[in-house]
């Protein structure tokens, strides 16, 4: 097995586009620009999640160890920085949207609705940065020792797979209540 290349060189930079469109539109109060980068990277995130929830982990468990091991190897890189980036960019720009809209204020009667996403945004926040996160670190550590335990890579990255599938699961529960404030 080839060593993977440095972190650095495989981390997906673009991903950093992201918060920076969302600093640009709070710094120009553009309402258009922050709903657009919300909605944007709402829906890479909730499509990311489902495609490796539901149509990357079932092909991967049915993979032999070493192929598993290949594609995880190329993947788990270029997940780090772009995952945290998009749904940390999506959650922020919902939150301020909220508070722009009013959404947030006492008597407004979508302040449940926000609330309630706001919570499942807390909780995919802690998955996220609390697990799926972490985990991705072990598995990209782990890829780079001499003598790769590939059984722990398939466990953890097993792990990320069903939690991603669980987070996107949430996400649609959230586009769900968010089909609220369009009424």
């Amino acid at each position: 097995m080839t060593e993977p290349a440095p972190l650095a060189r495989q981390l997906t930079w673009w991903a950093l586009a992201f918060p920076a469109t969302l600093f640009a539109a709070l710094a120009v109060h553009s309402l258009y620009l922050l709903d657009w980068i919300h909605v944007l990277s709402g829906a890479l995130w909730t499509g990311a999640d489902l495609f490796m929830g539901f149509i990357l982990g079932p092909v991967l468990r049915r993979l032999e160890p070493s192929a598993r091991t290949a594609v995880i190897t190329y993947l788990v890189p270029r997940t780090l920085l772009f995952f945290p980036m998009i749904s940390l960019t999506a959650s922020m720009a919902g939150w301020f949207l909220a508070v722009k809209l009013g959404f947030l204020a006492h008597g407004s009667p979508l302040r449940p609705w926000v609330i309630f996403a706001l919570a499942m945004v807390l909780v995919m926040t802690l998955i996220g940065l609390g697990i799926l996160l972490p985990n991705s670190f072990r598995i990209w550590r782990e890829l780079g020792r001499p003598a790769p335990n590939r059984e722990r890579i398939v466990r953890l990255n097993g792990i990320n797979l069903r939690l991603a599938g669980l987070q996107g699961l949430m996400q649609v529960t959230i586009i769900l209540v968010m089909a609220h404030f369009v009424f």
